[in-house]
């Protein structure tokens, strides 16, 4: 759990929460500074209806208005569609671990900002429910039934998160009954269950990998909320990547539908840091911190050989952070090549020239490049551009050894005498344990998760929003893709560090320019500085 402000009174010796009435200072107008939220027609408190399929709701997005601009795009909870639902104090409030904090449960009306960076007459933008425990709980402990999946590719922290879910929900709420889905989504209905206790998960997070298993696909909602029903599952904590988050997402609007008592928590996992709203997926500092190792192999064979050039290829589909970030820490990096900055090969300017130049003035060069870049380049493209895999992922091409081969060509031409190495690490970077950057930031997810789960939040993802953790409904981190913006600072300190020209024509610098106008308009992003 992030850090918890100290405004609060104390109500008695063994119980501390927020005082509503005292928690924010008065105002000339008899208000309080932070606004009041009332439901706009966009929320769906009280829309629920029935039809011949059980209860039916309409679950729009849960839009709050205040003053000043202020939107808080607010999450589900079980009382949307269940009325009514009794409630219970905290079992923290008699936890010996949090006795001696100051102030433990987060005040109803607490939100992060979207964006932090405005000026003095800026509207105050978008938030976010904030994360962290509650006084009152909507589910008692010898109740809860919860449940762990794990769907789509490996990312570095998985085990951790697992093993911070059953512990805390253990720990701290006083819950004995988890399972864990073997195989990702069609572990619900296909594969076995593993029990889970703190004594099963203890030393899970010294190991890469997930150890119940993961796949791509075998998403049947029906299937899947069918075995939830049965098997009396009423907390499901799912990791995974926005197609996971959507496959969440459809799974909460089935069990809504049903009108179940059934939370759906999401914790968002992706490698390549893709996930929008988010500050950073967990197992990506691990994945920067892993690359080094091949970055650093690669400058060692370039600069023992006469023309050396090392080719290293990093995991990056759509979104080329893992490269970029890789390549600011290594400084011995001379070109980094990503899906969002085109490039091309031949004629002034081209990539080819610039190596020619580099391996001229220095000897050897270094190149980084990721995986999806490139890719409009390749000869073969054309025939796999419509092919995918079980998550809907676009196959690609192996642009490493395609632009290992392209140098290659070049200086055979040229004849020019070059030591190529090629180096793909992908999969080594992501089946690693977590770093303890990592763990600590899992450890946080998890517990921001159960906190949002016990409180009768459901319909979301849990992470960091400017350094806060926050409650994002799925619909916030499935729209869209989180990508490096080429027209921000931190591109510009890469093409600084790296000296490398920029491959950008002015037609595509216009381009580019207009679609980030267009996407600050529309998201309200800050620089990635």
């Amino acid at each position: 759990m992030d850090s918890i402000s100290s405004s609060a009174s104390i109500s008695t010796p063994s119980f501390r929460c927020f005082d509503p009435t005292s928690s924010y200072p008065d105002v000339p107008n008899g208000g309080r500074h932070f606004p009041k939220m009332i439901p706009t027609a966009n929320s769906t408190a009280g829309d629920n209806f029935k039809t011949g399929m059980g209860t039916r709701t309409n679950s729009e997005p849960k839009i709050v208005n205040g003053t000043a601009g202020y939107v808080l795009e607010d999450v589900p909870h079980l009382t949307d569609y269940i009325p009514d639902l009794p409630t219970y104090p905290n079992p923290l409030q008699d936890n010996p671990s949090y006795s001696v904090v100051k102030q433990y449960f987060v005040n109803d009306d607490d939100t992060v900002a979207q964006k932090i960076v405005g000026q003095k007459n800026s509207p105050r933008g978008l938030h976010f429910r904030r994360a962290g425990p509650r006084q009152k709980v909507y589910f008692e402990s010898d109740e809860v039934h919860a449940c762990i999946v794990t769907c789509g590719g490996l990312c570095p922290g998985l085990n951790t998160v697992i093993r911070e879910i059953v512990c805390g929900l253990y720990y701290m709420y006083g819950v004995h009954k988890v399972l864990g889905i073997e195989g990702g989504y069609r572990g619900f209905y296909a594969r076995n269950t593993i029990p889970l206790t703190p004594k099963v998960v203890n030393n899970i997070h010294k190991r890469g990998g997930t150890i119940i298993g993961t796949s791509r696909g075998g998403h049947d909602t029906s299937k899947i909320v069918d075995s939830i029903q049965d098997r009396g599952i009423n907390q499901v904590y799912i990791i995974g990547g926005d197609g996971t988050q959507k496959g969440a997402s459809v799974i909460y609007e089935e069990i809504r539908r049903r009108g179940l008592k059934v939370v759906v928590a999401g914790i968002p996992k992706t490698i390549d840091n893709d996930i929008p709203v988010i500050d950073k997926s967990f197992g990506f500092d691990t994945a920067v911190e892993e690359a080094q190792r091949a970055i650093n192999a690669a400058h060692v064979e370039a600069e023992s050989f006469e023309n050396g050039v090392g080719v290293v290829k990093l995991m990056g589909r759509y979104s080329g952070f893992i490269a970029m970030y890789a390549t600011l820490a290594s400084r011995d990096v001379d070109c980094c090549l990503i899906p969002e900055s085109p490039f091309y090969l031949e004629g002034a300017g081209g990539l080819l020239e610039y190596v020619e130049k580099r391996l001229k003035e220095h000897g050897h060069m270094v190149i980084v490049i990721a995986e999806g870049a490139g890719q409009e380049l390749l000869s073969e493209s054309m025939r796999n551009m419509h092919q995918q895999d079980a998550s809907g992922n676009k196959l690609l091409q192996d642009v490493g050894l395609w632009i290992s081969q392209k140098i290659k060509d070049h200086f055979t031409k040229q004849k020019m005498a070059i030591c190529l190495k090629y180096i793909d690490p992908t999969y080594m970077i992501r089946a690693i344990p977590s770093n303890a950057s990592d763990n600590v930031y899992s450890t946080l997810l998890a517990h921001s998760a159960i906190h949002g789960a016990m409180a009768g939040y459901t319909g979301f993802t849990v992470g960091p929003v400017n350094g806060r953790h926050a409650y994002i409904p799925f619909h916030s981190v499935t729209e869209g893709q989180n990508k490096v913006v080429i027209t921000d600072r931190m591109w510009a300190r890469l093409l600084s560090s790296t000296n490398q020209p920029s491959f950008l024509d002015p037609k595509d610098v216009l381009r580019v320019k207009q679609e980030d106008e267009t996407r600050t308009l529309l998201t309200g992003g800050d620089d990635q500085a």
